[in-house]
């Protein structure tokens, strides 16, 4: 398995180790192998949706910590309460309950969404019922707005760079969770090929910056 370090902010762990077993709990397809649908897999970005880079942009103010509540993103019609996760006696992100499939959670030792550093959300595709909170997170373009409610009553709002798909195989450790000077965000679910004997072959994931706050 691999694992990833990254410092978090100062007083708290970070996400410190991070391991492919995660890839695994998101990813079994349940419904797709009951449904008889392995045919019709959730949306996948397209290569137009890659990719990090571009302009410059102008600096936002760094939120204090404080724990997120609820992610909204309009344009796929998530709006979803977190939860707080852990690691596993494996070291791996935990994940949220399959069977409350409108509920995503974040890694709650490591970076709080708004604050400097890279924060992590993490949600099922779907469940032994269909499709779950992030089944159309492969369909969100550039852009995109991401709002992320909390404790504190304060959003933060994300914008969308990427979009981007990997084989859990060669999946970039230090590119999806490594530091960042500015507040990031990762939004991770499966994603890529699916197989009905091992279910889902990789992930789906966002990449958005601290926009603005309200």
């Amino acid at each position: 398995m691999h694992r990833i370090s990254k410092a978090g902010s100062p007083g708290r762990v970070g996400n410190t180790v991070i391991a492919s077993v995660t890839v695994v709990a998101l990813c079994s397809g349940v419904w797709l192998v009951r449904s008889g649908t392995e045919g019709h897999p959730p949306p996948q970005p397209s290569a137009a949706q890659s990719g990090t880079g571009g302009a410059a942009r102008q600096p936002v103010r760094t939120l204090p910590h404080s724990p997120p509540e609820r992610i909204r993103i309009p344009s796929i019609g998530v709006n979803a309460p977190l939860m707080g996760l852990g690691l596993t006696p494996q070291g791996s992100l935990d994940v949220p309950p399959s069977e409350r499939k409108n509920l995503a959670g974040w890694y709650e030792a490591g970076t709080a969404p708004g604050e400097r550093g890279t924060a992590i959300v993490a949600g099922h595709v779907d469940n032994a019922e269909g499709p779950a909170v992030f089944y159309d997170l492969g369909a969100l373009r550039k852009g995109s707005a991401i709002e992320v409610a909390r404790r504190d009553g304060g959003t933060a709002r994300f914008t969308v760079d990427a979009v981007e798909v990997y084989d859990s195989r060669h999946f970039p450790d230090d590119k999806v969770y490594g530091a960042a000077s500015r507040p990031e965000l990762r939004v991770i679910t499966c994603g890529g090929g699916y197989s009905r004997a091992t279910g889902y072959q990789g992930n789906v994931v966002v990449f958005a910056h601290l926009t603005g706050s309200r």
